[in-house]
């Protein structure tokens, strides 16, 4: 099974509990990087923490706030991460597929739990194909 750092801020919270116990039944490892309150919070910082962790090489992410789209934003200015904004599981699933996402954000104002849940499995069970997407991928982030 796959390890998954899982953050969220206050707008995610309701949503990570369903994700969370979702994954754990599913034997897969969980890393909770919080928020653990419904305190108004600045998702930037659990965006980077879940993102410097997967950087890393050490899992997959996924991020939850109420559209997703800011915890992708903040995510991908880590070198090295490929967040995506899914509400769907057939773009789940492509962008694993395609694009060698390595974070999933969703929207809790967005989709619902039973969606979620459906979109992590696809996003999950996904591998990347390489060939000619590898050498797309590549082109997202200059040499170093």
């Amino acid at each position: 099974m796959a390890r998954f750092y899982v953050g969220n801020d206050h707008a995610g919270l309701g949503l990570k509990a369903a994700v969370v116990q979702h994954l754990v039944a599913a034997q897969h490892e969980v890393i909770d990087l919080g928020t653990n309150t419904s305190a108004s919070c600045d998702y930037p910082e659990f965006a980077k923490q879940v993102a410097s962790r997967v950087a890393a090489g050490d899992g997959l992410g996924i991020l939850l706030c109420g559209t997703g789209q800011g915890m992708a934003m903040s995510a991908n200015r880590v070198p090295g991460v490929r967040a995506a904004v899914c509400a769907d599981t057939f773009s789940a699933r492509a962008t694993r597929e395609h694009n060698d996402a390595n974070v999933l954000c969703m929207g809790e104002r967005v989709v619902g739990a039973g969606l979620a849940l459906a979109i992590v499995d696809a996003f999950a069970s996904a591998q990347f194909e390489g060939g000619r997407h590898a050498r797309r991928v590549a082109l997202f982030d200059p040499p170093r």
